[in-house]
């Protein structure tokens, strides 16, 4: 019987499936164009081409190794599912650092290992960051902080 190492192989299905959606939606939503003129399809074909190698690379030597079968742990799936809403329920409404504060508290609640403490300074830490290059340095226009009340 042929043992394979099933972490990577999920893994590597995974990402060379979403390189394969996002390639098909590139190519065929938008015009890609050639190297000399890119089209607004021509970087996430790019992308989508990078996301299916790395897919690849990951998966194919998978079946030359064993491991074992990895087992769905619900709380981390929950809480990051929820991280990824809360930000996109948050960010025009509350701003951006709201949003990233809850985005990163929920995510620390996916490891039972973070504590309260680590996960107030690794929120407020990706907050700042945050603000400085997209704000600051990317001049990305979304409001810092915004109360819609």
């Amino acid at each position: 019987m042929r043992r394979v190492d099933y972490r990577d192989l999920i893994g590597g299905v995974l990402i060379t499936l979403a390189g394969i959606g996002t390639m098909y939606h590139s190519l065929t939503a938008f015009q890609v164009g050639t190297l000399a003129r890119m089209g607004p399809g021509y970087f996430p074909a790019l992308v989508s081409g990078l996301l299916i190698l790395c897919g690849l690379i990951i998966m194919i030597p998978a079946f030359f190794r064993a491991g074992v079968m990895p087992k769905l742990e619900m709380r981390p799936l929950v809480f990051i599912s929820l991280s990824v809403l809360a930000f996109a329920l948050l960010l025009v409404p509350f701003g951006m650092i709201p949003a990233i504060i809850v985005q990163t508290l929920l995510s620390g609640m996916a490891d039972s290992k973070l504590s309260w403490k680590g996960s107030l300074v690794l929120a407020a830490s990706v907050a700042i960051l945050a603000t400085l290059i997209f704000k600051v340095g990317l001049g990305l226009i979304v409001p810092v902080i915004a109360w819609p009340w």
